[in-house]
């Protein structure tokens, strides 16, 4: 069994309520890792995660979290044997596509934060049993967006939602607004076709763009969704 990360970046929960923001990373060449690092701390991003789809993911991952300047996470982890290689690598919470008891289990053995991904009121069920009311919405959009948000959230008050796929910039401010969404997941910020351009310049500037309007959803009142009590996170 692994070791839980630690890092000056501070505490998961505490750091997406305060960025509501997840850039969602998929790199296929590790030496892309630092400048995309740069990139998204000079844009004003304080997390990201790395998904763990490809062979540059895990030293991609480490050099990111050595950078010291974004609290990282493990994305598409769907087995407790990527949580250990993850959380070597520097991860500071795993997100799953999905919802898997041994995987949430596991990472609740080792104190790492982990955010199953849930797409029903049964699955948002199976969280709360494991003592969990921090959930990934996926995917997002294909299950109906912010309509099911509000559907899922008339029933389970309590749960915090991390909307990802298919958001777009132009809808960041609507979801961002929903009283039960604690932070959104996005990989428009760190597009392959801008990563695979180098294009560092452009995605601080998405980057600055979507804190800007994190910051402004957050002053028009979106109230910050109620963190677990049962997870010193």
């Amino acid at each position: 069994m692994g070791v839980p990360a630690t890092s000056p970046s501070g505490n998961v929960l505490t750091a997406l309520s305060a960025g509501r923001l997840m850039p969602i990373i998929v790199l296929d060449d590790a030496a892309a890792a630092a400048p995309l690092a740069e990139a998204l701390a000079t844009g004003g991003a304080n997390c990201a995660e790395v998904t763990l789809r490809t062979t540059a993911a895990e030293p991609a991952l480490r050099t990111m979290a050595e950078d010291g300047r974004l609290v990282m996470g493990a994305g598409t982890v769907t087995t407790p044997a990527q949580v250990d290689r993850a959380v070597a690598a520097g991860a500071r919470f795993i997100v799953s596509p999905g919802f898997s008891a041994v995987v949430v289990r596991y990472c609740g053995a080792l104190g790492v934060p982990v955010f199953p991904g849930v797409a029903t009121a049964t699955e948002i069920m199976y969280t709360l049993d494991e003592g969990l009311d921090v959930v990934k919405f996926f995917p997002a959009e294909p299950m109906g967006g912010l309509a099911t948000i509000s559907a899922l959230a008339a029933p389970f008050p309590g749960v915090s939602f991390i909307p990802t796929g298919g958001i777009k910039a132009a809808r960041l401010a609507a979801y961002l607004e929903h009283r039960s969404v604690l932070a959104v997941g996005g990989s428009w910020l760190v597009a392959p076709e801008l990563l695979a351009a180098r294009a560092w310049s452009e995605v601080t500037r998405l980057t600055a763009e979507a804190v800007a309007v994190a910051t402004q959803a957050t002053h028009r009142g979106a109230p910050t969704p109620p963190l677990s009590p049962t997870m010193n996170w």
